[in-house]
């Protein structure tokens, strides 16, 4: 099945090792700074594709007017304002195709976490942008990942488009929902998508730092409507569950917490009499480390929150690889946090666990992984959370048909506060789980 390339919004994507300029609409204007010289630039084809297309738009973010007055009048946009898709060629671009070929032959999951954040990073500004170009523009970033799932594999030989569009927003916060599809042949749309996932950004004022309004959405369709309502139920309940965190550990949540605990301490304290399929959460562990560089960078300076994403995927799946012997495979990412901003030459260190194990279906057994970032300063030293992610994997079903005696194991806590993030992460897979039902 071939998609069609003559819609505005659809963007095609090249390998890296073909020239952006070869097909672009500015490049007699010479004025125009070469996209390979412009500071703030993560390369990959999609970011490459990305900016080339609507270089005007971002131009205004490389040297933002800060002393321009704010925008003094909010609009009123629609979602297919904002809807953007982008098309990888990969049937007949051989090169572009090697770049995300994974060793089954399917699309690097990774990949498309760092593509993901760029398309929504792109819709957030085409929302948010203003048709007075004197204004101070809005300084846009993730602030999480509320749900992707993967709903089946994605070859790598097969074109492939990514669309998406804002489909709710708040004060300063944007919803974007985005859909990979990849049709096999006779299947209809609804049937094609491959992949969902919805980002949350927020808007900051460039000059001050603080929240700022953005323009209003207006649905239009009754599909739209249904997204806008689904998004804000979610909103609500996502405010809900901030408040009710803690009362719910601290009263509801007391004998679950000792029953791990005493799992736990069966391991700690008479380790020749434990279960043999159960493990500690501390043994499951693996880390990383990197120092954050120049080329990784987004258009403010900061690193590119696709970059974290898939560096946190690869140790996830390392992390899921080791824990149960068989190669795994990658079903959804539960949740991402992003919650401080990491900046070029930080000393950035992974940390990775699972932190439970699901076996009801025997035939997909569940392997929750978290990945948590920290950004360390050994000269103050000081060490922050900048980013939670959690991911949950299965085992690929040819592995497992190779090893009859495979089995996944229960993980337990050797320690509170272990206990206390196995239970909190459960309860919020569970309320992803309500949250997504209806959509």
């Amino acid at each position: 099945m071939e998609f069609n390339t003559c819609s505005p919004n659809t963007i095609p994507v090249v390998s890296t090792f073909a020239s952006p300029f070869e097909a672009s609409p500015d490049q007699n204007d010479s004025k125009r700074k070469p996209l390979s010289l412009w500071p703030g630039m993560y390369h990959s084809p999609v970011t490459n594709a990305l900016w080339e297309t609507r270089s005007k738009i971002f131009e205004r973010l490389l040297d933002p007017p800060l002393d321009a007055p704010p925008q003094s009048e909010l609009l009123t946009k629609t979602p297919s304002e904002s809807r953007t898709s982008i098309l990888y060629n990969f049937s007949t671009d051989y090169i572009l195709r090697e770049q995300y070929r994974d060793p089954w032959n399917e699309v690097r999951i990774g990949k498309l976490l760092e593509d993901l954040d760029a398309l929504a990073g792109t819709i957030s500004v085409k929302h948010c942008s203003d048709i007075d170009s004197m204004t101070r523009p809005l300084y846009l970033v993730t602030a999480s990942v509320d749900k992707m799932v993967l709903k089946k594999p994605i070859s790598v030989d097969t074109d492939l488009k990514m669309v998406g569009a804002v489909i709710w927003v708040g004060f300063s916060s944007i919803e974007i929902q985005l859909d990979v599809i990849q049709p096999a042949n006779g299947s209809c749309a609804s049937e094609s998508v491959a992949l969902t996932a919805n980002f949350i950004f927020v808007a900051r004022d460039y000059k001050t730092g603080k929240a700022a309004p953005v323009n209003r959405l207006c649905p239009e369709t009754e599909a739209e409507k249904l997204f806008y309502e689904a998004a804000e139920a979610r909103n609500n309940l996502r405010k809900r569950k901030r408040v009710g965190d803690k009362k719910e550990i601290e009263n509801g949540g007391v004998n679950r917490l000792e029953e791990l605990l005493a799992e736990g301490r069966i391991f700690c304290d008479m380790p020749a009499l434990a279960d043999r399929d159960t493990i500690l959460l501390r043994d499951t562990h693996l880390e990383n480390s990197l120092i954050c560089q120049p080329q990784q960078r987004n258009i403010h300076g900061r690193i590119f929150g696709g970059f974290l994403m898939l560096r946190a995927f690869e140790l996830a799946f390392s992390t899921a690889y080791a824990f149960a012997g068989l190669m795994p495979s990658f079903l959804e990412v539960d949740h991402v946090n992003f919650l401080r901003p990491v900046d070029v030459g930080d000393f950035l260190r992974f940390k990775s666990c699972v932190l439970y194990t699901e076996h009801e279906n025997t035939d997909q057994p569940l392997i929750n992984v978290e990945v948590v970032a920290h950004v360390t300063r050994p000269e103050q030293r000081s060490s922050e959370v900048s980013n939670r992610f959690y991911f949950t994997f299965t085992v690929r079903p040819e592995a497992k048909a190779t090893n009859t005696q495979f089995r996944i194991r229960k993980v337990v806590p050797a320690t509170e506060e272990e206990a206390r993030r196995i239970l909190e992460r459960m309860d919020a897979d569970h309320l992803q789980s309500i949250k997504y039902t209806n959509k």
